[in-house]
Parts: C-alpha cells; structure tokens; sequence
C-alpha cells in the first residue's frame, strides 16, 4: 500500500474515532524520520485539547490500526493539540478564527489594497467570502487574498 493510500486510509478510521470524541483532526502526517515512520495527528476541540484527550486517541486509534493492519512497517504514533501558531487548513477555519492574528504565505505575488505586492501577510483575519480570504494587515493597510492561492496560514502568538 502507497503512503498516501494509507494516510487516507488512517484519515478514513480516525475520523469517526474523534468525531465521537467531539474532536477535530486538524492534520495528519505519515512519514518517514529516522530509522522509522511517524504518524502523527494534530487534533482540537473548542476550548483546546486537554493531555487526557490526546491519551484517548492515542490508545483508541493504536487498536483500531493494530486491527485493520493498515500500518505493515514499524511506526511511532504521536497525537498533540496544534499548538499555539494552529495551522488554518479548512474554510470553516477562515470564519471560526476571524478576529485573531494570523500568517499567511501565498504561492505568488499578491497585492494589498496599497498596491504593495508580497507573499506574507500578517494582520487581523477578517473572514472569508466567496473563495477571498480577508485580512488588516498591521501596517494599515488591508489585503483581499484568494483561497486557491495560499500556501500556508497559521494563527500567530499575540501577546
């Protein structure tokens, strides 16, 4: 089975496992570090995700896995919260975190409404509409950023 296939494959069996458990998968890697693979969930919950809920999803997806024999190599099994910089990875994201201090990196040059063209943008998330994700960013200005053309967005630290 192809990593891929069985990251889809883990994403199929996880998935209910959290929804059960009122818990979000965020992110999922299945990779190669080391001498071993790595999978690795990031999961959330309003409010955040407490250590014994890690625990839970740790124990409960290890059986699930052990079996559905999805797994044929030896592997680590790490489940964490996303952490403080949370990646934005869905369009629910872009609505829920509306507000809140973010990063976001495009694939190309995109210009502020200053006609300032750059790939990192860092402000206050707006929201989302119609495929545009909006942002104040903290010089002033204001950016309309498609959704087709970011590479990575994460909730920044605010102090």
């Amino acid at each position: 089975m192809a990593k891929i296939d069985t990251a889809s494959r883990i994403t199929e069996l996880a998935l209910p496992l959290l929804d059960s458990l009122g818990l979000e998968l965020v992110e999922l890697e299945y990779r190669k570090e080391g001498q071993g693979m790595v999978l690795r969930l990031f999961i959330d919950k309003p409010g955040g995700v407490t250590l014994d809920d890690c625990a839970d999803v740790s124990r409960e997806l290890s059986e699930i896995l052990d079996v559905e024999d999805v797994i044929h190599a030896h592997y680590n099994l790490e489940v964490s919260s996303p952490g403080l910089n949370r990646p934005l990875k869905k369009e629910s994201d872009y609505t829920r975190y509306t507000g809140r201090l973010v990063k976001i990196r495009t694939f190309e040059m995109v210009a502020d409404d200053a006609g300032n063209k750059r790939k990192t943008f860092l402000g206050e998330l707006l929201g989302l509409a119609d495929g545009i994700v909006s942002v104040k960013l903290n010089e002033g200005q204001s950016a309309a950023i498609p959704l087709d053309k970011i590479a990575k967005a994460n909730l920044e630290f605010e102090m």
